[in-house]
């Protein structure tokens, strides 16, 4: 059992949905990310992604793209992101944290040196965006046999023939991206994506948390209403990119956060 297991075992106990935000580590810079990260759990987060800045994230939209910029020019590397969380885990040692980003990073580390280094500083999860299940082998299996689990996205492209194939290895809870194209680029309907929750879930035991053009706390709850919580990246991200101070930031996601509990 990982913390994201347990997590969730412990909504479903509680009978709420989860809660998931997606900030990118170092960004506008690396004291601040801190204080945002650190807050989050008191501001209703029950899992943090965190994003792991890269030069070339082809499936990010305009919004994360800047993030990973601003985050790259305060000198962010993956050396800092693990600090980050060692730093975190330090005072929290139960809120979940998926790292979400790009393989080069960690080819170019090494696999077997990553993990090692993530598991210790207290990564629980990866979501490796462009790494697709006929590469297992390459990071998502050594993941899960390193005591990590390993997340994959499920899209409305995503049909019965190739579910089986997106699910076989996948485990904490699947990621379903209710819009097609990149982050930030449209709104999430309810009414959509319910069957698509649905046809999920009928084809897994795991939890179905759905992400992208979730920006109100009304959207978050509407969107956790049909499936087993929700994630909030962009609109998030949007506010730390406007420069609005932490206690701002943490505001706007402790309103999101109430909105995706009453789901």
């Amino acid at each position: 059992m990982t913390r994201i297991d347990d997590t969730f075992a412990r909504l479903r106990a509680q009978g709420r949905k989860a809660f998931v935000t997606y900030v990118m580590c170092g960004d506008p810079d690396l004291e601040t990310s801190k204080q945002i990260i650190k807050g989050l759990p008191g501001a209703g987060v029950d899992i943090i992604e965190l994003g792991l800045p890269f030069t070339d994230p082809m499936a990010d939209g305009p919004t994360i793209q800047l993030a990973g910029q601003r985050a790259l020019e305060a000198g962010m590397t993956l050396d800092k992101v693990l600090d980050a969380v060692r730093g975190f885990r330090a005072g929290d040692a139960t809120t979940p944290i998926v790292l979400m980003g790009y393989y080069n990073p960690i080819y170019s580390r090494g696999v077997d040196r990553f993990l090692v280094d993530a598991v210790e500083a207290g990564i629980d999860g990866l979501i490796i965006v462009d790494l697709p299940p006929e590469e297992d082998d390459e990071l998502c299996i050594p993941a899960q046999k390193a005591g990590m689990n390993f997340i994959r996205l499920a899209t409305p492209t995503t049909d019965d023939k190739r579910l089986p194939k997106v699910l076989q290895n996948t485990s904490g809870f699947v990621y379903y991206v209710s819009i097609t194209g990149i982050t930030g680029a449209a709104a999430a309907q309810a009414g959509d994506v319910a069957p698509e929750v649905a046809r999920i879930k009928a084809a897994t035991d795991l939890p179905v948390i759905v992400g992208f053009g979730i920006t109100t706390p009304e959207a978050s709850q509407d969107i956790a209403s049909v499936a087993d919580g929700c994630v909030v990246g962009s609109a998030i991200v949007n506010q730390i990119g406007a420069g609005k101070p932490v206690s701002e930031v943490l505001r706007f996601v402790s309103e999101l956060a109430a909105g995706a509990h009453r789901g």
